[in-house]
């Protein structure tokens, strides 16, 4: 075995180690057609109480908030996206309290300082929510939630002259309209916090602490379509799907050893190498595996047998000529390079345009595919060439019988 053979050879074998951590050192996220949860979209609509028009500014925005809203409430691997002109899908896989979560997703959340008429009535809004720098839960004396919050330098100066100007009058304290609170004011409040109280439970407490702290809607937003998945459909597509994965596996396994006898086995090591590229990159990008995204990896996997096949048939052919292993190895690389590097060049421009112009599923789709696509190029065309040299070197094969062709083909 020469030197450059060699280190081709520790080149595999370091990416078959760095792609084996990435895809055992934590599981792939799943997305919510297999994990289960709530699938939420939210419709922007005009509000004629407001001048905000629903552009894409503020739509970015709306997804912003909303971003920070599903951490509030904890939720992991959420996915939240644009899907046409004014509609936000919003993702929760894994979610078990659906319904709390969709509604806390739902509000605007708008926060409202006001002063109370003695008749009942509210003024106008002095101050709103966007003064807040951040809100917490805490408990009064009696063990009762309540939500403390502090303002911003600037806020609490505003609400520090509010205060200190309305000694004596009751001061609202609004969310979405609705009177949350309405304490007299004593004295002023220089500090900037304060607290509501509302006979919240913990987890109601912990839902509008969670809204403050994200800000309000910057636009109005309906719910216009929600849906649960359950967590037993998720593990039934998964099951399916590694039964389907295994079934195929085994039948490549033994189509390719049947037919192409040596190149066959060294290609279906090449095969575990592919999937452990493929995953350990989806991990290190952070993407959500999805039924598409499943869909994808089968498809780079045909691809990547294919292009074994391809070249597999011009080494064939070489033999067939009378040719040495070796000259036919090189030559069936080389002949079958430039077909397999066109197909998946073709493919990779595809997958382009499914993520650019595609929504949610499509993106996994293309994303799946596009890498399956490259872990099978660098397999078909590097590691089983390197691979098979070194199998050729090390124990000398010379028979055209390895390469499933017999005497009676070659041309002498």
């Amino acid at each position: 075995m020469n030197n450059k053979l060699f280190l081709r050879l520790l080149m595999v074998i370091a990416i078959f180690g760095v792609s084996l951590y990435y895809s055992l050192v934590k599981p792939i996220k799943l997305g919510l057609d297999l994990k289960g949860g709530a699938y939420v979209v939210l419709e922007a609509v005009e509000d004629e109480n407001s001048n905000v028009k629903i552009d894409n500014d503020a739509m970015n925005r709306l997804i912003e908030v909303l971003n920070r809203r599903v951490n509030g409430i904890g939720v992991a691997e959420s996915t939240i996206q644009k899907a046409g002109d004014n509609r936000v899908i919003i993702e929760l896989p894994g979610l078990q309290d659906t319904e709390e979560a969709i509604n806390l997703i739902g509000k605007t959340a708008l926060m409202e300082f006001k002063l109370m008429n003695e008749d009942g009535s509210l003024g106008e809004t002095l101050l709103t929510g966007s003064a807040l720098k951040k809100a917490d839960v805490s408990y009064d004396n009696l063990g009762r939630p309540q939500i403390s919050f502090e303002m911003t330098t600037e806020g609490a100066e505003a609400f520090a002259k509010i205060t200190r100007e309305n000694i004596g009058r009751q001061l609202a304290i609004t969310l979405d309209g609705v009177v949350q609170t309405a304490p007299k004011i004593n004295s002023e409040i220089p500090s900037g916090n304060g607290v509501i109280t509302g006979n919240y439970t913990v987890e109601e407490a912990k839902g509008t602490a969670a809204l403050l702290n994200a800000g309000a809607l910057p636009i109005k937003a309906e719910i216009a379509e929600t849906r649960t998945v359950g967590a037993t459909l998720g593990d039934e597509s998964i099951a399916q799907s590694k039964n389907a994965g295994m079934v195929a596996i085994v039948l490549i396994w033994a189509f390719m050893i049947f037919f192409y006898r040596l190149p066959g086995i060294i290609a279906d090591l090449a095969i575990v190498l592919f999937g452990f590229i493929t995953f350990a990159c989806l991990n290190f990008i952070d993407a959500t595996l999805t039924l598409p995204g499943i869909a994808g990896f089968i498809l780079s996997l045909g691809m990547a047998v294919d292009a074994n096949v391809i070249i597999f048939e011009r080494i064939k052919e070489e033999l067939r000529f009378g040719n040495s292993i070796r000259n036919s190895i090189e030559s069936g690389f080389g002949k079958g390079f430039v077909a397999i590097f066109d197909s998946n060049l073709t493919t990779l421009i595809i997958t382009t345009i499914l993520f650019v112009f595609g929504t949610g599923p499509i993106k996994g789709f293309a994303v799946t595919l596009a890498l399956g696509t490259l872990a099978s190029m660098f397999t078909a065309i590097t590691a089983t060439k390197v691979l098979l040299l070194t199998f050729v070197n090390i124990f000398g094969f010379r028979s055209p019988k390895l390469f499933g062709v017999t005497e009676g083909e070659v041309i002498k």
